[in-house]
C-alpha cells in the first residue's frame, strides 16, 4: 500500500454543504489519496454548536467550538460560514498561518475580495471560490483559466435558483408572485426571509465576483445596479409569454465603451427582464443556474446546472481543495487574481438596452400619434407594438416593444410618458435582453 503524505484540512462550518464536504472527505479518502499523490486529513470541523442536528452525523471528535486554534493547524482551511464576521477575520488569519483557503462565502468575495486576495498573494497563499458562484457549476475556473488568453465581452447569467423557480412557476402556471413564493419556501427552496433572493441581493453580489474575474477589474458589489423581482406580476409575464418571451432575473456583465467619453469600461446590474424564448437562457427551468458568456474568440458558451444544494455545491467545494492539494504535492505559489485593467464601472445610464412599456392610455383619436412623439422627441424608436381596447372604460392597453435605445433615453421616455395627459397610466416597465 502506498504511503502519502497528509494535508491536514481544517473546516469552518457545517451547514448543508460544509457537513457533505465532510462526509465525502471522509467517505472518499482513499480514492482522493491516489487521485492527488497525498491524503486528505480531516483535522476538524468549527461549528457554534457541537450538539446542533446536522444533516450528516460527524465524528463527535471532530466538532470543536475553537476556529482560531483550528486554523493555526492546517494546510488548507475550508470557509464555509457564510456571513462576513467572523468568517473575513478567520480567513485572513489563515492566510496569515500559510494557509490556503477554499470558500463558498459569496457575501464576503463580494464586499473584501480586494483585502483577502492582497493578503493571499502577498504570502503567496492561494483563495479559491468555485463554489461562491453558481453551486456546482463549473464557472470560477473557466473564466481564470480556460478563458484567460481571451476577451470575455459579456455575461448573463442566472444566478439565483430561488427567484428563477419562482418566476418558472409563474410563466408555466399562471401563478401570482406571491403564490408561487409560497410554493417555494413550502419546498425549502425559498428562505423564511426570501430578501436576499427577491430583493436581488444575492444575484449582485454573485454579479460583482463574475465581472471582477471576467474584466480583470475590481468591481465593488455597491457598484451592481439592482432590482429584484417584488415588482413582477403575473400579467407582466403572461404578457411576455404570448410575445414569445420568458421573464428572468439576470446577472449581467459587459464590456462597454462609455458613450460619454468614447473610454472603455464595464456594466454590472442584475434585474428581471425579458429573454427570448429561443435563447439558451429561457429554457433554464426550476431552480437550476446557468451563465451564458460570450467570448471575443471561442464565441458564446453556456454553462448549466444545479445553482444549490448542499451535496451539489460540495462538489465545487471539493474540486478547489483536490486542485490545491495538488499544488502542495508539486510545489509553487497560489494563483494570483488579475486585476491589471480597473476599467471604470459605469452606472444603469450608460448601457444600452430594449424595453417593453405597458400603457394605460385613453382610447380616441390621436392617442397613438401622441404616444409616438414621445417616443420620438427622446430618440428612441419603436420596434412593437401590442393594443387592446378595454370595453367600455375608455381606455386601452398599449404594450410597445422599443429598438436599442441608451437606458438614460429610455427612462427619461418612461417619465414623460406619465407626465402625458393621454397616458393613464404606465403599468409596467421592463427590460428585454438577449438576442434571439
Amino acid at each position: 500500500m502506498i504511503e502519502y503524505r497528509s494535508i491536514r484540512v481544517a473546516l469552518l462550518g457545517a451547514g448543508s454543504v460544509g457537513s457533505q464536504v465532510a462526509r465525502l472527505l471522509l467517505e472518499h479518502a482513499d480514492e482522493l489519496a491516489n487521485r492527488i499523490g497525498a491524503r486528505l486529513e480531516l483535522v476538524g470541523v468549527a461549528v457554534r454548536d457541537v450538539d446542533a442536528r446536522r444533516d450528516v452525523d460527524l465524528p463527535r471528535e471532530l466538532l470543536t467550538t475553537d476556529a482560531e486554534s483550528l486554523i493555526l493547524g492546517a494546510d488548507v482551511v475550508i470557509e464555509l460560514m457564510g456571513g462576513l464576521e467572523p468568517a473575513r477575520t478567520l480567513v485572513l488569519k489563515a492566510i496569515a498561518s500559510g494557509a490556503d483557503v477554499v470558500t463558498g462565502n459569496k457575501a464576503l468575495l463580494a464586499t473584501h475580495g480586494p483585502e483577502l486576495f492582497a493578503a493571499a498573494q502577498q504570502v503567496g497563499a492561494q483563495l479559491s471560490y468555485e463554489a461562491a458562484v453558481g453551486g456546482a457549476i463549473p464557472i470560477i475556473r473557466p473564466l481564470r483559466d480556460s478563458l484567460a488568453g481571451d476577451r470575455i465581452e459579456r455575461i448573463l447569467g442566472i444566478v439565483n435558483g430561488t427567484t428563477n423557480f419562482i418566476l418558472d412557476r409563474m410563466d408555466t402556471t399562471g401563478a401570482s408572485l406571491e403564490d408561487a413564493l409560497a410554493t417555494a419556501t413550502e419546498l425549502g427552496y425559498a428562505e423564511a426571509d426570501p430578501t436576499a433572493d427577491i430583493g436581488g441581493y444575492d444575484a449582485a453580489q454573485k454579479a460583482a465576483i463574475l465581472a471582477s474575474l471576467a474584466f480583470h477589474t475590481s468591481v465593488p458589489v455597491e457598484s451592481v445596479h439592482r432590482e429584484g423581482i417584488t415588482g413582477v406580476t403575473a400579467a407582466q409575464v403572461e404578457s411576455a409569454r404570448r410575445a414569445g418571451y420568458v421573464v428572468k432575473l439576470l446577472a449581467i456583465c459587459e464590456r462597454l465603451v462609455d458613450p460619454e467619453t468614447g473610454q472603455e469600461g464595464v456594466s454590472a446590474r442584475v434585474y428581471p427582464a425579458m429573454v427570448h424564448r429561443a435563447h439558451p437562457l429561457a429554457a433554464v427551468h426550476g431552480a437550476n443556474n446557468a451563465v451564458f458568456v460570450e467570448a471575443s474568440a471561442a464565441g458564446p458558451l453556456m454553462f448549466y446546472g444545479a445553482g444549490a444544494g448542499g451535496v451539489q455545491t460540495a462538489s465545487a467545494v471539493l474540486g478547489d481543495l483536490v486542485a490545491i492539494a495538488r499544488r502542495h504535492v508539486l510545489g509553487g505559489p497560489g494563483t494570483a487574481e488579475s486585476t491589471h485593467a480597473e476599467l471604470p464601472v459605469l452606472d444603469i445610464g450608460r448601457i444600452s438596452t430594449r424595453y417593453a412599456i405597458t400603457i394605460e392610455a385613453a382610447d380616441e383619436p390621436g392617442v397613438l400619434a401622441t404616444i409616438a412623439h414621445v417616443f420620438a422627441d427622446h430618440g428612441v424608436s419603436v420596434g412593437e407594438l401590442e393594443q387592446t381596447i378595454n370595453d367600455g372604460t375608455g381606455r386601452a392597453t398599449l404594450v410597445i416593444g422599443t429598438h436599442e435605445a441608451r437606458e438614460s433615453a429610455l427612462a427619461e421616455t418612461v417619465r414623460a410618458l406619465a407626465d402625458s395627459p393621454v397616458v393613464t397610466s404606465v403599468a409596467s416597465v421592463i427590460r428585454v435582453e438577449g438576442a434571439e
